[in-house]
């Protein structure tokens, strides 16, 4: 399997990358969960090093799923999680709409580190621009985890769509 380098970051993935947005029914019947791990297993033994996934996702389920099926290879992959909607982790539901203040993005990546099993997120998105929130303010949050080795990189899933 071929690498490459994320933009300037150093953070090297495989070129194909495997998104596991679909393992759980957000948009659909989504997949087993044995059939999910076994999935991400064998994509590993295949070469994939780059997983992407979200808090979103379930929500929450998809990150414990990743986290699960990719512990025994951990320092052989990269995986990237995103923040930004407005979730409930105790109530395990979607609030609707953004959420991107800082304090919250801290604590959702405190729960992305549990769920996804690691000690730091490779790399951690903000899903959706919050319009609520200057750039500078999600920004500096996470350069916050970044130095507290909670995070590794930091990027835009996309930057210029609006809920």
């Amino acid at each position: 399997m071929q690498k490459r380098k994320l933009g300037k970051s150093g953070l090297e993935v495989s070129t194909l990358g495997l998104g596991c947005m679909g393992f759980k029914p957000d948009y659909g019947v989504g997949t087993d969960k044995h059939a999910a791990i076994a999935l991400m297993r064998n994509a590993v033994e295949r070469g994939i090093t780059f997983f992407d996934t979200a808090e979103v996702y379930g929500p929450f389920v998809n990150e414990e799923l990743v986290g699960e099926a990719l512990a025994p290879f951990r320092h052989q992959v990269a995986i990237a999680t995103k923040f930004g909607f407005n979730l409930d982790p105790i109530a395990r539901k979607n609030l609707g709409g953004l959420n991107s203040q800082p304090q919250h993005i801290k604590r959702a990546a405190e729960e992305s580190l549990k769920r996804l099993k690691v000690e730091a997120i490779d790399l951690l998105y903000q899903h959706r621009v919050d319009p609520a929130v200057p750039i500078e303010e999600v920004a500096g949050a996470v350069k916050d985890l970044i130095q507290q080795g909670k995070v590794r990189y930091f990027g835009l899933s996309e930057p210029g769509a609006q809920t």
